[in-house]
Parts: structure tokens; sequence; C-alpha cells
């Protein structure tokens, strides 16, 4: 089965694509961990299977969870060779924090206000490919966890990624046609 355009069918990416599931997860986890000084073992996604056991109660963590949107707007396709296209699109990363324990509030405010410092922003963009947009709102919302109440304390965070992938579709370089007229 062909994988380029002198064939009919469908096509799919060659190459590097962009980053999702486990290893968009370990990016996003270092950039926290980065951020707000937490060990490794004290940040966890969310939704995972099998889901980590939690640190006890009385301790400072984090959790995160990951959505992706596309921008609105078409991607758009770009040659570049005789026998290769880049698809451009650019994509929102939509990361809920939360922030658990007796200085939850404390580490999403260190948290916060770490996303704004230039070389926390240079970090990100070179490790990840990602920018900051926004920051939101810290919400208190605490969780009962094993018939306990636990200090929670979320922010949402959005940012933003160029993702790139190549495709074989080969340019018209001589077509077999002939244009005659005036």
């Amino acid at each position: 089965m062909s994988n380029d355009s002198t064939e009919p069918g469908y096509l799919i990416p060659v190459g590097t694509e962009p980053d999702y599931d486990q290893e968009l997860e370990r990016q996003i986890s270092r950039w926290i961990r980065g951020v707000t000084g937490l060990a490794a073992e004290m940040v966890y996604p969310r939704w995972t299977d099998p889901q980590p056991a939690i640190p006890k109660n009385g301790s400072t963590w984090a959790a995160f969870g990951i959505s992706t949107v596309p921008l609105p707007g078409m991607p758009a396709n770009v040659q570049i060779s005789e026998d290769d296209s880049e698809q451009w699109l650019w994509e929102q990363i939509v990361v809920l924090c939360c922030f658990y324990g007796p200085q939850g509030a404390a580490l999403a405010a260190r948290f916060r206000d770490g996303l704004y410092v230039e070389q926390n922003q240079t970090a990100l963009r070179s490790a990840a490919g990602l920018s900051l947009v926004d920051a939101g709102t810290i919400y208190n919302v605490p969780e009962l966890i094993n018939k306990q109440w636990v200090r929670r304390y979320d922010i949402t965070v959005t940012l933003v990624r160029k993702n790139t992938r190549t495709y074989n579709i080969k340019s018209i370089v001589d077509g077999n046609v002939k244009i005659t007229g005036d």
C-alpha cells in the first residue's frame, strides 16, 4: 500500500508527530515540578489507569488533568519539498492543576506567580514547545478523600502549541499538459 499522493487512497503522517498521552503528561508534570519545587513523587496525572496511591493526609501534593482543543480555523498546508507537505495546526492545551494539603493554597499561588517568570516560560517552550496563554483564578474546592476533608485549590492554565505533521504529498513539477492560447 502506497502512503503518498501518487496513488489514490488515504494518507497517514510520516516522521515525528506531536506528543500526546503519557509523553505529554510527563512534560506537564516536569513543568509543574519545575515551577513549584515539588518532588516527582508528589505530582500525579489525574484519570489514569491504574490510579496511583495518593499521598497520606497531611501531605502537600498536586494532580493535573489535560484537555487538548484545536484552535478555530483551518490548518495551514505548506509544500516543503517536491516530496513532502507539512500541515500546521495550532492547538490549545488546557491543564487543570489541583494542589492538595495543608500548603495547597500557597503552592497554587507559587505556581500561578511562577508561570509569569520569563525564564520559566522559556524553559517550557524549549522543553515542550508550549507557550503560556492564560492562568485562571485559584478556587478553593475541598475534597472528601477516604472519609476525610482535604484542602484542594484548583487553577486552570491554558497553553498553546504549533503541531506539525508531515505527509508524502508530491508537488506537481511537470505535468503532461500543453497550454496554448493568445
